[in-house]
């Protein structure tokens, strides 16, 4: 009875806590897991690279001076104690190549992973172990490895995934339970499955297909997974990896982007013997010619002899575009608040006063607004002050050149702000805000109409 109750709810801990297996339904999941079931361990060859290779080797050192190393346990009295700190060690016990380390820390625990790439009747298969070593000072490291996933590639590229039960955690994608078996896993955005090893064990062996499809043991600084299926399942991509089209094909195995989309433009590079070095450079310059109805299939565009320069050209042109396109926008905004506009601020056109010199008038359009922010370089038209109920906007010009835009309040008929070029006050500013000031009755007087 103890045993029920403590099964049951480990079962009930593996529901809650632990992404649950996945039954194999179909004919492919079903092989894979028939055939992972007679998949040998590592070799101790195999056992003895990954120990080498996945953890930095440390010797331990105290004040005094002695050195213990900390795969063998063997200390020693250290004679260039600086030299060794700096460039490190040889145990002179089991002859390992150690880092000094000059620390109190008496136990230090590493955890990495490591990959074996092999077959298996007629599959890829790419195993993962999960590495850990335990350090002690004056004793044996202590390593070990298990497996804890597969990933099982078909020749057409279709793939499945064999692995441990692993915690649910959005944080640590390490959390195994190495007492769970080994079976088929749901894979649908597990990053946990997706596992980037520390070091690869160097013997590989591959299926025929991959090394029909360019594979060359180059693995082009890509997860060897994700060049796997790329190139088994995809014509394109196995395409670009023999003609050489490395960052091309980088580019369409780590983002979303829609290869069908450049795939005319691509087959003129490859046809031109044109290597695209910056891949996402080179799309975001296909979509600006397309942008403009440009032939994609032409070599003159899709080739540029300086890519920067062409895509920077291009993109100033879409620059101007969208700013014209912007602009008409808000003309037709503007345009359509026209009548709005002359409601509120009918009754002061044709308001205009002059002392001689300078002369102010009262804006009475939309077009005028538009002119006057162009002119100026200031915010009176994109801030819609056309619309703003509680002031009125007037420019001040001499012979007829533009020199300050400005703003009355029609509460208290006093100007706000007068401004020039770029919202700088000129020379004539104190002269505009008393004359627009002394005519203010004017103002008064359309109000009491």
């Amino acid at each position: 009875a103890t045993r029920q109750r403590h099964l049951h709810r480990q079962r009930m801990f593996n529901k809650h806590h632990y992404l649950t297996d996945m039954k194999p339904t179909t004919r492919l999941q079903k092989e894979i897991a028939r055939y992972s079931k007679g998949m040998s361990g590592l070799t101790q060859k195999q056992k003895a690279y990954a120990f080498q290779h996945c953890f930095r080797h440390y010797a331990h050192k105290t004040k005094g001076g002695v050195i213990t190393c900390m795969e063998c346990g063997y200390s020693w009295k250290s004679e260039h104690q600086l030299a060794e700190t700096i460039c490190g060690c040889t145990c002179p016990h089991c002859g390992q190549e150690l880092e000094v380390l000059d620390t109190r820390k008496r136990v230090i625990k590493d955890n990495e992973y490591f990959s074996v790439i092999t077959t298996c009747k007629g599959y890829q298969v790419i195993r993962f172990f999960f590495a850990s070593v335990r350090r002690k000072v004056k004793c044996q490291a202590v390593y070990c490895i298990d497996e804890v996933v597969q990933r099982w590639i078909a020749p057409n590229g279709k793939s499945e995934t064999v692995a441990r039960l692993r915690s649910m955690s959005s944080y640590y994608y390490d959390l195994w339970n190495f007492s769970s078996d080994m079976e088929i896993r749901q894979n649908k955005g597990q990053m946990a499955y997706d596992i980037q090893p520390v070091c690869t064990y160097p013997v590989i062996r591959t299926i025929p297909e991959l090394r029909r499809n360019g594979f060359n043991g180059n693995f082009h600084r890509m997860r060897p997974y994700a060049l796997f299926v790329a190139i088994l399942s995809d014509v394109r991509k196995e395409t670009l990896l023999k003609c050489g089209q490395i960052n091309m094909l980088h580019h369409f195995c780590n983002t979303y982007a829609d290869m069908q989309e450049y795939w005319p433009a691509i087959k003129i590079c490859i046809r031109n013997k044109y290597m695209v070095k910056d891949a996402s450079m080179w799309c975001d310059y296909i979509r600006l010619l397309k942008g403009f109805g440009k032939d994609i299939r032409n070599a003159h565009y899709v080739c540029p002899t300086d890519l920067q320069g062409a895509h920077d050209k291009w993109m100033r042109l879409r620059q101007i575009q969208m700013e014209r396109e912007q602009a008409a926008q808000a003309r037709r905004k503007a345009m359509e608040n026209e009548r709005k506009f002359k409601e509120l601020k009918g009754k002061f056109f044709g308001i205009s006063f002059t002392d001689g010199q300078i002369t102010v008038r009262v804006l009475e359009s939309i077009e005028e607004y538009m002119e006057e922010g162009k002119a100026m370089h200031h915010c009176v038209f994109s801030n819609e002050y056309y619309l703003k109920k509680n002031s009125l906007i007037l420019s001040a010009t001499i012979d007829g050149i533009r020199i300050e835009t400005v703003e009355v309040s029609l509460e208290s008929l006093k100007v706000i702000q007068s401004r020039g070029v770029c919202n700088e006050n000129t020379e004539y500013h104190d002269s505009i805000v008393a004359l627009v000031n002394k005519n203010a009755p004017l103002f008064q007087k359309r109000l009491g109409a």
